[in-house]
This record gives structure tokens, sequence and C-alpha cells, in this order.
């Protein structure tokens, strides 16, 4: 097991492969972002801000709603990328910092977005500077894809793990299990009381506290299934851009992209993955 600190490490792996990672990475449903602004009460001129924007995938969703965006992206490469996709799609402040360090306003923004990125920051840090960000009331609002089991997907995901567990068992034993939707469903309504907690739970992060249960009201998911299908090199280069390929070695790379590239030409279809775009809210208490 990583622990959080080595963990929070791999996340410098995005700003290295940051174009691949602007090609590669899947979008989230406009649903979820239409049903937080929804939740969060907000709209046209609303400030808002976005920890962790990467290339700005959100962050053009956010703006094409006409909210103002405070965008917050440490990475050099993925914040030069994000300048240049949002420039002259809407009123965005790009922040190139670390969010622990970022200058942000007290009490500020109606609404506080993060997809995908909440995790690599220091939870002793993060969650508190995002309760101190937002107005009293004010919605986190955290999306992220899980794995997600179901019967359409569940034998090519059983091979693709397959195949990790035996060129990389140091990943294979990390990674986080595909559950089933009820499951995820009823495992996020039992942590509800504390934001982190379900954050943690739902991507194995080691982000849990106690303080956030006090920043935060009771957490909601909202969430939506896909199946995707990919080719072996769609599937690679996705894999490619996520934190845990900092830690293989070539020779590991080398292999895990051969098998995959000889599992497609097995099934002489797409391979199939299922995944769920979850949305989580949780309102800024007033006395926090």
């Amino acid at each position: 097991m990583v622990d959080g600190i080595a963990e929070r490490s791999y996340g410098k792996v995005f700003n290295q492969v940051a174009a691949e990672y602007d090609r590669h990475r899947p979008a989230y449903p406009d649903e979820l972002i239409e049903r937080a602004c929804e939740l969060a009460g907000i709209g046209l001129g609303d400030r808002v801000l976005e920890i962790g924007c990467g290339t700005g995938q959100l962050t053009r969703s956010l703006l094409a709603r006409g909210l103002r965006v405070t965008a917050v992206e440490p990475g050099e490469r993925l914040a030069a990328l994000a300048r240049s996709n949002l420039d002259g799609v809407g009123e965005v402040e790009l922040l190139r910092a670390r969010f622990e360090d970022a200058p942000l306003p007290h009490a500020h923004f109606a609404a506080a977005f993060s997809a995908a990125a909440i995790h690599w920051i220091d939870p002793d840090v993060g969650w508190q500077r995002a309760a101190d960000a937002l107005v009293p009331g004010g919605t986190l609002a955290l999306i992220q894809h899980l794995a997600l089991r179901e019967e359409h997907s569940a034998d090519d995901q059983q091979e693709l793990m397959r195949v990790m567990a035996g060129i990389a068992p140091e990943v294979a034993s990390d990674w986080p299990a595909a559950r089933e939707l009820e499951a995820i469903l009823s495992g996020v309504r039992e942590r509800r009381a504390n934001v982190s907690e379900v954050w943690a739970w739902l991507g194995s992060h080691g982000v849990a506290r106690e303080r956030p249960a006090r920043l935060f009201e009771a957490a909601e998911i909202a969430a939506v299934p896909i199946v995707l299908e990919h080719t072996a090199d769609e599937i690679n280069g996705l894999l490619g851009t996520m934190s845990f390929w900092a830690r293989l070695s070539p020779a590991q790379r080398e292999a895990l992209t051969a098998e995959n590239r000889a599992f497609h030409g097995r099934l002489g279809r797409p391979i199939r993955s299922s995944v769920l775009a979850c949305l989580i809210t949780a309102r800024r208490r007033a006395c926090a």
C-alpha cells in the first residue's frame, strides 16, 4: 500500500504527459455539471473556484454556463494547455500554484469544483482551504470516474486486471475494486456525514479526516453509468496518463501495452469497460 505522501507525489505525472492527458482523458457528462449548478443555485455571473483544472476540460463547461471561474493548477504544462484551450471562452483567472499555497480570497466563491483532483492535495490543508474559500452555504462539487462492475464489460475488465496483476502486481494490489452501482450508492449514503470519508472510500484515497464533517453538510451523490469501448491503443494511451504509470519500469510499460494489444486482437472487437461518472456534493456549514 502506498502511503498518502508518496501517493500524492505520483500526481506529478499528469504535468509530464500534459498533451496526452488532454487527448485521452474522457469528458464528464454534461448532466452532472448541470446538476451541480442546480444544487449550488449558481448561474450567469456567479464566481466559482476550480481546484486542479488540468487542461481546462471541466473549466470549459463551467464557462459555457456563464460562470466566472478562478482555476488553480500547479502543473506548468497543464496550465499552459489550459490557457490555450480556454482562450476567448469566458471569464477565467488561472492561478499556477499548489492549492495549498494559492492566494485565494476568504468566503468568496458560491461553489468550488474539483474533477479527479482533490485527493492530490494534502488533506490536512485542502478540506479547510476549500471551506474557507466558499461563502456560507456554498457548494463543494467533486467529480470523478469510478470503475463500475457491470455485466456487459465484466469479462473484459477482469482480463485487463489479470494482465495488470501479472506484470505489475504492486499496482494491481492497490487498484480500486470495481463495485456494482447499488454498492456505490449505499456506501456513499453510509458515509454522507463526512464528505472526506465518502471521497476516500470511493477511490481508495487516504484523504479521510474528522474535520470536514464540521466544515460541510451531508454529502450527496449523482451518478451516470457509462459503457466505454476502446481499441488497445486507446486503452494504452489512457493508462499512460494515470498516476501509477510513473511507478512502472520501462519493461513493465512495454509488456503491459503489448499484452493489451494481444488481448484486443484475440477479442476481435473493442475492449469494453464500465465506469460510473459520479458527482459528490456537500454544502459548507454556515458556522464552519
